[in-house]
This record gives structure tokens, C-alpha cells and sequence, in this order.
């Protein structure tokens, strides 16, 4: 065992020891120092050793599942490790891993680790030129994908070796054969904790994706301050509503249930449905659920009470989780979603972990290992402004290396002892943060600061609404005033008579230069993640096009101010 095994497993038992006493914890942990350092072979291996409980449970909406123990998670990464090596996969190489989720995926994530590869995960959903892209800014070398996704590479992989799942097309090797390797795994050298191990994409919700990249220590022990937010332990079976692909999977699917030795639990069907879901997590007894928001409003719309659970946490991520469903869920199960807050450059920096004082709407504070501070425009620290990490005394472990090939965009994000990450918050007396919005998505109407999170999360308490989206409309005289995006509730019909309701709403819950003057009935347009993608609402709100369901709030009542 290396020193820097040892230094890691210190660190994570003194988190799992503290994860009800957040103020102890943030004051004392420190990130291990680590040098030779492999996550896979010095962490997940040893715990795997002999360890026959669950580390991965697939379930199907036929009913059919599938169960892996960490001892056998070992021995299949080890196989597939070796299969890679003799189809040429080096140190320092690159491999594109698109696949959903199935067993390989976690084999393959695994067994790229032990080799000292890079894994570049992408969905299944991306477009051919998402995947050109991915293969030309990613330098890769090897591509992993199952058969029936092959024809998407035609053309734009030639000469790179090609995997497939399920039955190998013609030049492609077939991952069959990791089956017939050799169930023991020898590293070819020396793996450094410094070493690249991940690059991820960004969902490009306003520009081209950035290419994030993360060693060998940032995401694997960087996740433990994952893993105390969701506060998972030893033995938990966590389920995390997440597609493969994107950086949230690493998160909750991987690192932090692995770093804590919990089983990861998956549900696999062909479309989400939200009482299935529900029905398979009371049937098997899950007791950690990570869900979106978009996946928490959907489940909200059911008879949450109705099924019989065993969750002891709920967190929620990807983007702010507003408090009414928050609210609806604690009246249903008794239980809070935790909110949390991190991005694909970090693991979690803020949030509730369990056995703390909630402050109902609030992602929570600072997590062990992450300095935080907010800076006005100035650059200078204040109670409101943009979230940054200060690492003026010392870099957290979870905060990526760089935006490869991308150093202006880097300088632009890192400097002055702060990284910054875009987003705005403000603080309140006791310590805990409240997402304002992302800096480009504050606005302002009649020198009003307006942010467009507050008015979403008012507007999904409206009982018609499902989902909302607020950005500013120009105006001549406000410079800007607040329009609003809304799904509808199924069974509800897009109208002047919803419209009137809302305003009205808005009215009794918005202060005057906060209110929505405008409200559209439509679909929101989102990345493949399932984040808004609030720069086209901003280009649709400033054009001139409007639609049958757009309606003005003085179409239906008389302006008081």
C-alpha cells in the first residue's frame, strides 16, 4: 500500500466519521497529499478484495436485473484492461467511451484508470459533428461504443481503433474478447495522482463545449466532497438519474458510491416514466436517490405518499431546485431533497449534507476542501457576486487541471487566486448561499437587478405550471422587462385564461419591477444534458416573433406602477 492509498483512505473515513457534524468537518479535513497514485488499482481494487457486496445493480423495465460485487467489478475491469492494452491502448492515450448504461461502461471506466488512459465519456445522443469534434479537440486514439452506434463514426474515425459492443461491423474489434483475457492485471509503470485521466465535454449552453480535463486524483478523491454532500456510506444502494456522458454520472454513478463502497444502483427503460420509477425505488429498497430537477418535477406530479420507500437521502443537482418542490416532496416522504452545487470543472463545492440545518431554497455552504468566497465586478469579495474558489492558500483537489488547448479561456476563469466559475449567489448572515443565476443570465429591468431563478421558482408554485424560463425582453423605457417561458401541467390547456391566472399570481407574489410582463406558452428549448438552453429564449425574447400563445400582462389588467 502506497502512502498516498493510505492518505486517501485517512481522508475518506475521517468524512464518513464527521458526515453529521458539517462544521467539524469543514474546519479539520484537509486534502491527502498524494503523489503514485491510482484510484482503481490502490483504492477500488483493495476494497474489492474478498468484497462480495453489491457495487453495481442494473435493472430493467422487463424486471430482468443484473448484480456485480466489487470482487467481481475487479477481476472484469482487469480483463478488460488487458484487452484494451493488446489492442494498443497506452498510457497517456485517449479513449471515447459512448455507451448507456450497462456493465461495460463501468468496466471500461475502471480498466482505462489502471492503464493510466484517458477517458473522454460522451452520450449516445451526440450529433456526427458533436463526435467529430469530440475526436479531434480530444486527440483520441481508440473509440468504445456499442454496434447498433457504429455508423455514426463512419468517416470520421478512419484510422483509430474501433470497438464495438454487441457484435463487431466489419474493421471494428468486438468487446466480446475482454471476456477471454487474463483475470489478473499488471500496470505497465508508474501512475501519478498529477496524470490526466479525464476530459470532459460541457453541455454548451451558450458557446461551443469547453474541453475540461481531470487527473487522476481531481475526480476519484476530489468526489469525496461529493460523497459527503449526498452523505453516502457502506452499504448504501444509490440511485442516480443520470444519462452517461456527462460529468453528473461520473459524480454519482461512480466516484462518490465507490469512494464510499455503496452499491450503484441503476434503472434502465426506454423512456422515464415517473410512477415506474417511483414503484422500482420502493421495490428495491433504494436509500440514496440523486434526481435533476427536471426529474423531481415530474415525480412531484405523482402520489409520492402512495409508495412505500426506504429512502433515507434525497439530493437534487444539475441546476437550482426550486423550493416548491422541495416543499412537496418534505410534505410526501417527510424527507428534504438536499440541494448541492458544483460544475464539471469541480466536484460538489456547496451543499446541505445530511444532519444540518436546512434553510428551505438554499444550496447549503462551502463542503469540506473548498474555500469559497463571492466577488462583485470589481473582482473584490462581497455577500452577493459571483462564486469562486479561493485557492490562494492552497488549490482544492476536485478543481480541474485546465481547458485543454483552451488558455485564454482558462486565464479568463483562474486568476488572481481565484477560480471563478460563472455563476452568481449571494450570502446570507448565517453562512449559507442562494443561487441568484449564471452572470450572463442576471439581468436588469428599470435599473432593477432581476434574477431569473427567483421568478422561476415563484412561478412553478403556480399549481398549472410544470416548468418556467425567465429572460428579459427589451424595452424602451425599462431597458428590459421579464418574460416568461412556461410549461403547462399535462391536462392543462395554453390559453388567455392560464395567462390571466398567472399574471394575476404574479401580481400577489411579485414585487412591481419584478413581475413578469410577458409570458409564452412553449416547449424549452434544452442541451442534451437537459439544461435550459436560455440563449436562445434570450435571442427568441429579443426578436420581434411572437406566437398565438404570447400574451402581455396589460392585455388583462391595468399597470398600477
Amino acid at each position: 500500500m502506497t502512502h498516498s492509498a493510505e492518505a486517501f483512505k485517512t481522508a475518506r473515513q475521517q468524512l464518513l466519521d464527521l458526515r453529521n457534524d458539517h462544521d467539524r468537518a469543514y474546519e479539520t479535513f484537509k486534502w491527502p497529499e498524494l503523489d503514485e497514485f491510482n484510484w482503481a488499482l490502490d483504492w477500488f481494487d483493495d476494497y474489492a478484495a474478498d468484497n462480495h457486496d453489491t457495487a453495481l445493480w442494473l435493472v430493467d423495465a422487463d424486471g430482468s436485473e443484473q448484480r456485480y460485487s466489487f470482487a467481481e467489478m475487479a477481476v472484469r475491469s482487469n480483463q478488460v484492461a488487458n484487452f484494451l492494452r493488446a489492442n494498443g491502448l497506452r498510457r497517456g492515450d485517449a479513449l471515447l467511451v459512448m455507451l448507456d448504461n450497462v456493465a461495460p461502461l463501468w468496466e471500461t471506466m475502471l480498466a482505462a484508470i489502471k492503464l493510466g488512459a484517458v477517458s473522454i465519456p460522451a452520450t449516445t445522443l451526440l450529433s456526427r459533428d458533436d463526435l467529430a469534434d469530440r475526436l479531434a479537440r480530444g486527440r483520441v486514439t481508440h473509440v468504445l461504443t456499442a454496434a447498433e452506434h457504429s455508423g455514426q463514426f463512419a468517416g470520421i474515425a478512419d484510422g483509430l481503433t474501433c470497438i464495438a459492443l454487441g457484435g463487431a461491423p466489419a474493421s471494428w474489434v468486438d468487446y466480446a474478447g475482454a471476456y477471454e483475457a487474463n483475470t489478473s492485471f499488471e500496470p505497465d509503470g508508474v501512475t501519478h495522482a498529477s496524470d490526466p485521466m479525464l476530459l470532459y465535454f460541457t453541455s454548451g449552453t451558450t458557446s461551443r463545449p469547453k474541453l475540461v480535463c481531470h487527473t487522476q486524483a481531481s475526480y476519484p478523491v476530489g468526489s469525496l466532497s461529493t460523497m459527503y454532500w449526498i452523505g453516502l456510506a457502506p452499504g448504501d444502494v444509490h440511485f442516480n438519474i443520470s444519462s452517461p456522458g456527462w460529468a453528473k454520472h461520473a459524480w454519482s454513478s461512480l466516484f462518490a458510491p465507490w469512494d464510499a463502497g455503496a452499491a450503484v444502483f441503476v434503472y434502465r427503460s426506454a423512456r422515464f416514466s415517473a410512477p415506474e420509477t417511483l414503484a422500482i425505488i420502493a421495490d428495491k429498497r433504494v436509500t440514496s436517490l440523486c434526481a435533476p430537477p427536471t426529474v423531481w418535477r415530474l415525480l412531484i406530479q405523482e402520489d409520492l405518499a402512495a409508495y412505500d420507500v426506504s429512502l433515507k437521502s434525497l439530493v437534487g443537482a444539475g441546476e437550482p431546485l426550486n423550493p416548491e418542490v422541495i416543499a412537496r416532496v418534505d410534505r410526501a416522504w417527510g424527507l428534504t431533497i438536499r440541494d448541492g452545487y458544483g460544475q464539471t470543472e469541480t466536484t460538489a463545492l456547496i451543499g446541505n449534507p445530511p444532519g444540518q440545518p436546512m434553510h428551505a431554497g438554499s444550496m447549503g455552504r462551502p463542503l469540506p476542501g473548498y474555500a469559497i468566497a463571492l466577488l462583485d465586478v470589481d473582482d473584490q469579495e462581497a455577500e452577493e457576486g459571483e462564486i469562486a474558489i479561493d485557492i490562494r492558500n492552497a488549490r482544492p483537489t476536485g478543481l480541474m487541471t485546465e481547458y485543454r488547448d483552451d488558455p485564454e479561456r482558462m486565464a479568463h476563469a483562474l486568476h488572481d487566486g481565484f477560480y471563478r466559475t460563472g455563476d452568481v449567489a449571494r450570502r446570507d448572515e448565517d453562512g449559507y448561499y442562494w443561487y441568484v443565476g449564471r452572470a450572463d443570465d442576471v439581468f436588469k429591468s428599470s435599473d432593477y437587478r432581476i434574477s431569473p431563478f427567483e421568478l422561476e421558482s415563484i412561478l412553478i408554485e403556480h399549481e398549472s405550471v410544470a416548468e418556467a424560463a425567465v429572460v428579459p425582453e427589451p424595452h424602451a423605457l425599462r431597458l428590459s422587462i421579464p418574460k416568461a417561458y412556461i410549461v403547462l401541467r399535462p391536462g392543462v390547456t395554453p390559453g388567455a385564461e392560464a395567462a390571466r391566472s398567472l399574471f394575476l399570481f404574479c401580481r400577489q407574489r411579485m414585487a412591481p419591477y419584478k413581475r413578469i410582463r410577458v409570458l409564452e406558452f412553449a416547449e424549452l428549448p434544452k442541451t442534451i444534458s437537459g439544461k435550459i438552453r436560455r440563449v436562445e429564449l434570450r435571442a427568441h425574447a429579443a426578436g420581434a416573433e411572437t406566437s398565438e400563445f404570447t400574451y402581455r400582462e396589460s392585455d388583462f389588467v391595468e399597470s398600477s406602477d
